[in-house]
């Protein structure tokens, strides 16, 4: 009996220091943050993860500047960059079911090159981590209007008018949206369905994102925080209609909350819709046989690999009109940081701030 009585006293006393733990490390985010956001304008959502419990979510600020709708940590943003991890994982897939083999090469999909030679040198690898040397030959700004509209197929056509590559297969990084807008019509390719259905059928039902969306043409207009940029002392909205680009999905087009995308990491690290050893290769810094830079590889198939004090980061940034995002997972502490904002703001600086603070609370 007194051995049980000296039980429930220790675990009586840690849970306190868990709970005031907790609430020091929220209280702290919650200064840093609202330090940084107004609460009448275009701002932000939060939220850290430790295992599966949400430690910290919050929103700040507006999702819409007409309707004066409070941001929350379910409001849904458009996620720039981070859209590749969906795509990628879409083609890992088709790999894992036998339906494609990431060393294809490129011609296989897309026969039409100019240059055939080019396309048979790029093998979907090299589109997953950069290293293509596919030139993006789209010109935007000199042809505005027409990429306000232009979906993925108009955005990966004029790769494929290249005469040449900027360099062998490989050989380096260099970071290519085109080279998504190319994934996602492998997808379809491949799967005989729109790739925006395939995401939403084999990842998004699975990791239980059931509100997060993805473009395919227009988007969403109800329902969704709107991106502004700031110019003087006025706030513009920058995002479909004002943005070129935006209907290219492939590299952009997936509209989520940082709840929803805590369930993504989750159903990652739970296997939910890849098997583990695929997720893992995923998220390991693929070094071709052939790399030449002075620049060491840092990414795996769409995930950057980074490092904080010794702690392996698998995360990915994104910015696309007036959006910013950041997704950043520490695998071995279980922990996950994201940011979702729908106005310019320095994310990298909020990483190093945010990472500080985990650091100093938990991650000791």
């Amino acid at each position: 009996m007194k051995r049980v009585l000296i039980y429930l006293v220790l675990l009586t006393f840690c849970f306190s220091c868990d709970n005031d733990l907790k609430e020091k490390l929220q209280n702290e985010l919650d200064a840093y943050f609202s330090g940084q956001f107004s609460a009448d304008e275009p701002g932000g959502a939060v939220l850290v993860m430790k295992g599966e419990e949400i430690l910290f979510e919050k929103g700040y600020g507006i999702a819409d500047i007409k309707m004066k709708e409070k941001i929350t940590p379910e409001t849904i943003f458009n996620l720039g960059s981070i859209s590749k991890t969906f795509v990628s994982n879409g083609i890992l897939i088709l790999m894992q079911e036998g339906k494609l083999s990431i060393t294809d090469s490129i011609y296989k999909y897309f026969p039409g090159f100019k240059n055939a030679d080019i396309a048979k040198q790029v093998k979907i690898v090299h589109l997953l981590s950069h290293t293509s040397g596919l030139i993006d030959s789209r010109k935007v700004n000199e042809n505005r209007e027409f990429y306000l509209t232009a979906k993925d197929e108009e955005n990966f056509y004029p790769v494929t008018q290249n005469d040449s590559l900027g360099f062998s297969p490989g050989a380096r990084y260099q970071y290519s949206n085109p080279a998504f807008n190319g994934l996602a019509l492998i997808i379809e390719k491949t799967s005989g369905i729109k790739w925006q259905k395939f995401i939403e059928e084999r990842i998004f039902i699975p990791s239980k994102m059931f509100n997060s969306k993805i473009t395919d043409g227009a988007y969403p207009q109800e329902g969704v925080a709107h991106g502004y940029d700031k110019e003087r002392d006025t706030f513009k909205e920058s995002d479909y209609g004002e943005f070129p680009t935006f209907c290219a999905a492939g590299n952009g087009g997936v509209w989520s909350s940082v709840r929803e995308l805590a369930n993504y990491e989750l159903a990652l690290r739970k296997a939910v819709f890849l098997d583990k050893e695929i997720i893992e290769e995923s998220r390991r810094i693929f070094t071709p046989e052939n790399w030449k830079s002075n620049r060491a590889p840092e990414i795996g198939y769409s995930w950057f690999i980074g490092d904080f004090n010794g702690l392996k980061l698998v995360y990915h940034t994104g910015s696309q009109g007036g959006f910013r995002s950041d997704f950043v997972s520490i695998p071995e502490k279980k922990l996950l940081y994201v940011l979702l904002c729908n106005t310019p703001k320095n994310t990298s600086a909020f990483r190093d701030n945010v990472l500080k603070i985990l650091m100093n609370n938990i991650l000791k």
